[in-house]
């Protein structure tokens, strides 16, 4: 949830009559200014991280050439994705400024950055464009009769139909109870196509006391997955609140999830095991491309808001990944932040502790500081325990954090590698 607010019902009513009456009121919505353009400079440092992506790829491990060649395609498409995404932002800024879809940033409240209208629910076009790269990909790598071309489109289909609620969300305002729905009804395409295994591989430790290896779920591992895919989009909703926090942490995860993917990739010899992470390479890759495009924009100060529409599509994206590649352990490790955040906001989001409408950190417009409430987020926890920061370098600390779970969960897999599993 981005730290906004909306124009109230009423606000937001009155000018759709007066399009019906008057031409004027309309055209005066085309003259605001337009967006800040894009921060190619944070863009450009940001990309300096995928080296160890790309050392990966290219020298540490063999990778089969034409593997190696589907994922290229794929990353070539991804480019191309994030400068179409970059320019269609500032369009659909426009558009949605014209319908009084913007709000104003509460973070910011007593100065002037206080009083612009950012546009909101853009994450619309990255939802968007990350659709079209994924569905042309198709022509490249599965023939007709790919086992994994029924998968692969019943994750598209979840992935769109959480970004149509998503934005239905943006519109309409869902009350919080309906949105731990939405992950669901958006999760039912994939969980009707899957044709994969149910079963876990008991941990090694556990083995004599349990007397059997590998133990079949059956039904329980379909709940398990719509599960996550609650957890996964409802964790990068509420874990929230502060410029670029949504698409930053989105960011970090989706670099260590491609990481992840070659490093297996590269040491097994298993193709079915190979293909199941590519699998998870083709749908993070342009992820993080569209996602790095919202960034550049969205990072602090903020010229548009990402809205509910994107949160939900990048949780519902990398839930589908982690379930599909058979990773949810490892991609559960990778959302430790976000854990952390639903275990702190469980008293409120339950209803033991009355829960305000927006959990956010106090603005002080005198020094610019940002200063922690009682309220149970991650972001109030970081204030309350490290004193008062201005919003970028508290989002700077929060990102940080989020990579170094990432890379704790990389360090975990080396030391439990042939004892746990």
């Amino acid at each position: 949830m981005t730290a906004r607010k909306r124009l109230s019902t009423s606000a937001s009513v009155e000018p759709s009559v007066k399009e019906n009456t008057q031409r004027k009121p309309q055209e005066a919505n085309t003259t605001d200014p337009p967006i800040a353009p894009p921060k190619w400079g944070l863009i450009l440092k940001l990309s300096l991280f995928l080296v160890p992506y790309l050392y990966l790829i290219f020298y540490h491990y063999e990778i089969e050439q034409d593997l190696r060649r589907s994922i290229l395609i794929n990353a070539g498409m991804s480019i191309a994705g994030f400068f179409v995404t970059v320019k269609m932002i500032p369009v659909a800024s426009r558009y949605v400024l014209r319908r009084n879809l913007f709000g104003y940033d509460i973070n910011k409240k007593g100065t002037t950055q206080g009083t612009v209208k950012v546009p909101e629910s853009l994450g619309i076009v990255v939802g968007i464009v990350f659709l079209v790269v994924t569905i042309l990909f198709q022509y490249f790598n599965f023939t007709a009769d790919s086992n994994w071309l029924v998968e692969y489109n019943a994750a598209l289909a979840s992935i769109c139909f959480m970004t149509l609620l998503g934005f239905v969300d943006d519109v309409l305002d869902v009350p919080w109870r309906v949105k731990l729905l939405l992950p669901s009804i958006a999760a039912l395409p994939l969980l009707m196509a899957y044709a994969g295994h149910t079963t876990i591989v008991i941990p090694k430790p556990l083995v004599p006391h349990v007397g059997i290896e590998v133990l079949d779920l059956g039904w329980i591992y379909k709940l398990y997955m719509g599960l996550l895919a609650v957890f996964c989009t409802n964790s990068i909703n509420i874990h929230a609140g502060i410029n670029g926090l949504e698409v930053g942490q989105t960011v970090v995860i989706a670099s260590a999830i491609l990481i992840h993917n070659i490093m297996q990739i590269g040491a097994s010899t298993d193709s079915e095991y190979k293909q199941a992470h590519a699998f998870s390479v083709y749908l993070a890759q342009p992820l993080l491309a569209t996602s790095l495009a919202l960034f550049s924009y969205n990072w602090y100060p903020s010229a548009v808001f990402v809205g509910d529409t994107y949160t939900y599509f990048a949780g519902m994206t990398m839930a589908v990944i982690g379930i599909l590649a058979h990773f949810s352990e490892t991609l559960l490790i990778f959302f430790l932040p976000q854990v952390l955040n639903f275990l702190l906001s469980l008293p409120q989001l339950s209803g033991y502790i009355p829960c305000p409408r927006h959990r956010l950190p106090r603005f002080d417009p005198q020094t610019g500081l940002l200063t922690g409430t009682n309220d149970g987020t991650l972001v109030n926890f970081f204030l309350r325990h490290l004193g008062r920061k201005s919003e970028k370098s508290l989002c700077i600390y929060l990102l940080v954090f989020q990579a170094i779970a990432c890379c704790f969960c990389f360090l975990l897999r080396h030391l439990l590698a042939g004892w746990y599993k």
